[in-house]
């Protein structure tokens, strides 16, 4: 029903319209607030980089800030990645992932970056916190945090927004009326904008989510996908018809579809009852690393990378890399 409102196909946004302005009064509030030097806005000492977008979830964020990481590293920046680690609770804050670290502690995104990149990530419901965490451990030489394009206490000097090419704004309104953190005309303020499937306009930087082998859980095999049959689906992301869009791109069908809210905590139970003994368990990487500890061996999951336009994204890495030291680069 949501998505129908959201997407423009239900006139029940009406409805919704009086919070969707208070919400927009607020968070312009807030904006101008920080703008005007009413409220105090922290800068680090080391270039920051934000990867944001403009609507609730399901957009490709983290597989950008992955992509990101990876390519600055791989042209010898040090990268420290920052999270307010949505979904999990830590005995205290600022928290350092380690390899032992849960998804109940951290979060299910900073973990799973924290696996793929092997980046420092650190994560605390105030930003800074974990900023000043990760400019106290040294070595770090620029800092991209996963969300918080309207996290204006956290001076930024790049701000990348996200945008699901396929759905893009919907309705176009503000929460919950509509899908809107902020206006589309909060893009002409951006440093980049990255779009995610369907086409990309001008000035946007082209990018699509490729598959790779789908992966065991249990015991790190890997097979192609065609090698599947029977599959039962399952997703907790911000989008999960994504994901099943996905397997069918592939060739896969599956024989049932299970969505699950973005960050739900998940049970071995409920899991392990989605299947029998025949079929396999299709999930995505972010929901493995919140289950891999109880895992079925029948349980796999499907990693994906984010691909941009080449020369677009080298550009985009180019001014990157500007704002770091003269001689880092």
């Amino acid at each position: 029903m949501i998505e129908r409102i959201w997407s423009g196909r239900s006139l029940l946004y009406i409805l919704l319209l009086p919070l969707s302005w208070l919400y927009g009064l607020i968070s312009n509030g807030i904006r101008l607030s920080y703008q005007l030097g009413w409220r105090k806005v922290w800068r680090a000492s080391l270039p920051v980089v934000v990867v944001g977008n403009l609507t609730a979830g399901g957009n490709g964020k983290t597989p950008v800030v992955i992509w990101l990481v990876e390519a600055l590293q791989r042209q010898g920046l040090r990268v420290g990645v920052v999270s307010r680690g949505y979904g999990g609770k830590a005995a205290r804050y600022p928290l350092l992932l380690n390899a032992d670290t849960t998804t109940a502690e951290a979060g299910d995104e900073p973990v799973l970056i924290y696996q793929r990149t092997r980046a420092p990530v650190a994560v605390s419901p105030l930003r800074r916190e974990a900023v000043k965490a990760l400019q106290d451990a040294g070595n770090i030489d620029l800092i991209v945090t996963d969300d918080g394009l309207q996290h204006y206490a956290l001076a930024r000097d790049f701000e990348i927004v996200v945008i699901d090419g396929v759905r893009r704004f919907g309705n176009g309104w503000w929460l919950p009326a509509g899908p809107m953190r902020e206006r589309a005309a909060r893009l002409s303020s951006v440093d980049a904008v990255i779009v995610n499937g369907g086409v990309a306009r001008d000035h946007e930087i082209a990018m699509q989510l490729t598959p790779a082998d789908a992966i065991n859980l249990k015991t790190g095999e890997k097979k192609a996908l065609t090698a599947f049959d029977q599959v039962v689906a399952m997703a907790g992301i911000g989008h999960p018809p994504r994901f099943f869009t996905t397997l069918k791109q592939q060739g896969i069908t599956p024989v049932k579809e299970q969505a699950f809210a973005d960050h739900q905590a998940l049970s071995e139970a409920e899991l392990r009852a989605l299947t029998t003994a025949d079929q396999v368990l299709m999930m995505t990487e972010k929901d493995a690393v919140k289950c891999r500890a109880f895992a079925a061996e029948n349980w796999w999951y499907l990693p994906v990378d984010a691909e941009l336009t080449a020369a677009p994204a080298a550009e985009l890495l180019d001014k990157i890399k500007a704002l770091c030291l003269p001689d880092i680069i």
